[in-house]
């Protein structure tokens, strides 16, 4: 997006060049406000914009720099996936929330990276995804990516992971995460939270699985991370169709946050973290020269 809108503004007068890739690159990182990578990379792409030399540089650069970005990521997914499914026990069964897959990441995917990498393994014998409402990303992506892959797959209602999990059914919880705070609580699709309490009063273990772009060391605790609010519409319908009465009022919390104590551990391209996170977390970010 950012080299996109820098060829936009190359067309432009040159002098004015710098002031409109900056408002754009402002309008893109803004666009999710919970979510880490996107904003950690317009500021990578645009430390790559005002060091050229020229809009047209600049545009070169900016392209070749956004494919570096790319391969870093599916990279990234492919570690994380190697490391992640080595946690898993053999016979699992395994629960996922969302869309953490080859079409949220670089090609390959962070929690699905991890599904896809068990699979291979065979460790794993299918996976529960949940619908993940209001707007149904596992229903619409996650069990088209893992029915791609022939992976065993439920598509089960949110409300249904609980008894799940309570029937044994469940052995194992893996999510990505949009946000991940300096003492490990994490930011993700709504839901997750809700997830992480079956899942340690049930005995199961709750694993994230996220790039260390999604590490934000400056905000000291989930408490400071901020929650994206979406159109009431996407819980008063399905799609286009209305399914509440009119003039029922939605609220639409896109996002929530999982306290760390929930959370069994934190698996990276740089390794897996287990509490107390701070330090460990830190150590990867430096590790990464994030």
């Amino acid at each position: 997006a950012v080299a996109r809108a820098a060829a936009e503004a190359a067309q432009g007068k040159q002098s004015d060049f710098g002031r409109r890739l900056e408002l754009a690159a402002e309008q893109i990182g803004a666009a999710r406000p919970t979510g880490a990578n996107l904003q950690w990379a317009v500021r990578r792409m645009l430390g790559v914009a005002r060091s050229a030399a020229s809009p047209s540089e600049a545009v070169a650069e900016l392209v070749e720099e956004a494919a570096r970005i790319h391969d870093e990521d599916e990279r990234a997914n492919l570690s994380i996936g190697s490391l992640g499914a080595e946690l898993l026990e053999a016979g699992s069964a395994v629960l996922t929330h969302c869309n953490a897959g080859a079409l949220a990441t670089g090609g390959y995917g962070t929690a699905l990276g991890i599904v896809r990498a068990a699979w291979a393994r065979g460790t794993i014998t299918r996976v529960f995804a949940t619908e993940t409402r209001p707007v149904l990303q596992g229903a619409r992506l996650t069990a088209w990516e893992l029915l791609k892959e022939g992976i065993p797959t439920k598509l089960i209602a949110d409300s249904a992971a609980g008894q799940l999990m309570h029937r044994g059914e469940v052995q194992a919880v893996v999510v990505g995460a949009d946000r991940i705070a300096a003492n490990g609580d994490v930011a993700n699709k709504i839901g997750t939270y809700s997830l992480a309490v079956l899942a340690r009063e049930n005995g199961v273990s709750f694993y994230v699985a996220a790039p260390t772009s999604t590490l934000d060391m400056d905000l000291s605790s989930g408490e400071d991370i901020p929650i994206e609010e979406r159109s009431p519409d996407e819980v008063t319908h399905v799609g286009t169709v209305r399914v509440a009465p009119e003039g029922v009022e939605g609220y639409n919390l896109a996002f929530d946050v999982t306290p760390a104590r929930y959370v069994t551990a934190i698996i990276t391209e740089a390794g897996v973290a287990y509490p107390p996170y701070r330090e460990r977390l830190r150590r990867m970010v430096e590790g990464s020269g994030g």
